[in-house]
């Protein structure tokens, strides 16, 4: 799975556990300890898809700096000056191009522990306050909790639409 699977997924579980939240938060009457613990399964796929995404920009590095690396040192192997030139210029581009998505990249991650935070704290708190009045209690968290979900998610799709334009230009330029 890419870096760029990662963060679709990490956005499809964060808003999966936002949706649970608001059913619990909504939630009147009935088995609310089934809808706790439904949104505490939501929550961690939200935190092993943010393991994964980290996981995975990790994974981006590591072998783009090895990519990097092994280009930088076969220049040395060129008798042609021109091409060796010709192929100078086209690690620096890619370098740069890389560098752009790998920080669109990390924005996104670092976006990720702001937005499960709250679901964390919510979880927890319905955990040790299962009960409909302690739940009534939360309604004003979905507002902010939204946003922060929605925020993550707009940035999560900046950095994979980086990640595709940064995958079709090497697909085009063939480097």
């Amino acid at each position: 799975m890419s870096a760029r699977d990662s963060q679709l997924e990490a956005k499809e579980e964060i808003t999966d556990a936002l949706t649970e939240f608001g059913k619990v938060v909504s939630y009147q009457g009935g088995d609310l300890e089934t809808r706790y613990e439904r949104l505490a399964a939501q929550l961690e796929d939200s935190e092993e898809a943010a393991r994964a995404v980290r996981s995975r920009i990790a994974d981006v590095e590591s072998v783009a700096e090895a990519l990097f690396d092994e280009w930088q040192a076969e220049l040395a192997q060129y008798s042609s000056a021109g091409l060796r030139t010709q192929s100078e210029q086209q690690l620096r581009q890619t370098r740069a191009r890389y560098r752009e998505m790998l920080g669109a990249m990390k924005r996104a991650e670092s976006k990720l522990e702001p937005a499960l935070q709250p679901l964390r704290d919510q979880v927890l708190f319905l955990k040790h306050n299962l009960n409909a009045r302690a739940v009534a209690g939360l309604k004003g968290e979905v507002t902010r909790v939204d946003a922060q979900v929605n925020q993550l998610v707009a940035e999560l799709n900046r950095a994979i639409a980086e990640a595709n334009r940064f995958i079709a230009d090497l697909e085009k330029n063939g480097g």
